[in-house]
């Protein structure tokens, strides 16, 4: 059998025809020894103290007198003489006849009602193989027609708690993991799409208006540093959506990593950019390492410790502290409102609309952090500062 509806009909008629059989053999035992008992007692009450008689001998004149005496004597033989025990034996053959005769008809019987059992039995095992498996069949017609066009379709199956119930509902969230991914991966390309050719139309009038006819050299001079500025943001658009492929594929090989160390290392490298911005950087690390790509793990702290620092305002403060709780990163700066914090992980997300101011980013800060986050199993949260600002932290495992 190819099919698992075949194989589950032959599983439970099987079974039936099995269980119909041992209820027949159970029958059939009880009635033999119910038929032969019933007889038995017939035969001895018919025929007076037959289960006494000894064939071939004569009791004598005085035995009807003390038969009765010696019947109280269990297991103690009495001669009833040839007429008598001619008639008991007589007797027990007949008996005996008419046990095997009902025994055959009823073997009969019950072979004939086991046929029309067993017919019965795999119909029903048919039946009921097909009520249960389709779900089975619901799902994979669904499957077989899912497409990016009809991704929002699903199973909602009508059925009692159990496990073809928890199986169908187990897909449809499957399906809302795929929709969001799938959505995501969207969003993501026509994002990255939308940011390159923003510099590129940049660039491009640059050229065409900036260079037009005979400009003067300082007007080319500040068109040459325009260019060299959208190209940079450009090449710092597609770094960013490198290591964020990057990071999404997972970490291969993990390694001891002094995550303080790397703290320390990323607030001495921010220091002159935290300086020009007017934005004072206060480093606190304690000891912490963590398994993971140190590599990695720098970007992480960089993209956090830099997105602080640019999203600030003159004066403002960038907190950035190790501990062995994990890493916390916090910074004053504009308002921000709460409903937005989770959207801000997502690429190409801003809490502002974007100026094209220089330095502004990508918006890829937060959502690399996330991203390198998950490949190393650690968990990222982040609130809006009452004052503004925003705090992220990012919790290893084990700390």
């Amino acid at each position: 059998m190819t099919s698992e509806r075949g194989r589950l009909t032959a599983l439970y008629g099987g079974l039936l025809v099995l269980a119909g059989v041992l209820l027949i053999g159970f029958v059939h035992l009880l009635v033999r020894d119910a038929l032969h008992s019933s007889i038995s007692t017939a035969v001895t009450t018919t025929v007076p103290y037959a289960d006494l008689a000894v064939p071939g001998t004569d009791p004598g004149p005085d035995w009807r007198e003390a038969a009765p005496a010696r019947r109280a004597e269990p297991g103690t033989p009495v001669d009833l003489g040839p007429g008598v025990a001619a008639e008991y034996a007589a007797t027990r053959r007949i008996s005996n006849a008419a046990e095997d005769a009902a025994l055959e008809s009823l073997l009969t019987v019950s072979g004939v009602a086991l046929a029309f059992f067993s017919a019965a039995s795999v119909a029903l095992a048919w039946w009921m193989a097909g009520r249960v498996l389709r779900p089975v069949g619901v799902i994979t017609a669904r499957a077989r027609r899912l497409s990016g066009e009809n991704l929002h379709e699903r199973l909602a199956l009508k059925a009692p708690p159990g496990e073809l119930k928890e199986l169908a509902d187990t897909f449809d969230g499957m399906l809302d993991r795929i929709e969001q991914l799938v959505s995501a991966q969207q969003r993501f390309a026509a994002n990255a799409a939308h940011e390159l050719r923003t510099s590129l139309a940049v660039q491009r009038a640059a050229a065409e208006i900036g260079l037009a006819g005979e400009p003067s050299p300082e007007k080319v001079a500040r068109i040459r540093e325009k260019l060299i500025e959208t190209a940079g943001e450009s090449e710092q658009l597609i770094e960013g959506l490198l290591l964020l492929a990057v990071s999404d594929q997972g970490i291969q090989r993990r390694e001891p990593a002094a995550l303080d160390a790397i703290a320390r290392t990323v607030a001495t490298g921010l220091t002159e950019d935290a300086r020009r911005r007017g934005v004072t950087v206060e480093a606190s690390a304690q000891p912490l390492t963590v398994r993971g790509d140190a590599v990695l793990l720098e970007h992480l702290v960089h993209n956090l410790a830099a997105n602080a620092i640019r999203h600030n305002h003159p004066g403002g403060r960038v907190r950035l502290r190790v501990s062995p709780d994990g890493l916390e990163v916090s910074n004053t700066g504009p308002l921000v409102l709460p409903a937005t914090v989770p959207r801000l992980f997502e690429p190409f997300r801003r809490a502002r609309e974007r100026h094209h101011a220089p330095g502004e980013g990508a918006g890829l800060g937060l959502s690399i952090v996330a991203s390198i986050a998950r490949a190393h199993g650690a968990l990222t949260a982040a609130v809006a500062n009452p004052g503004g600002g925003l705090t992220v932290r990012v919790t290893f495992p084990g700390t």
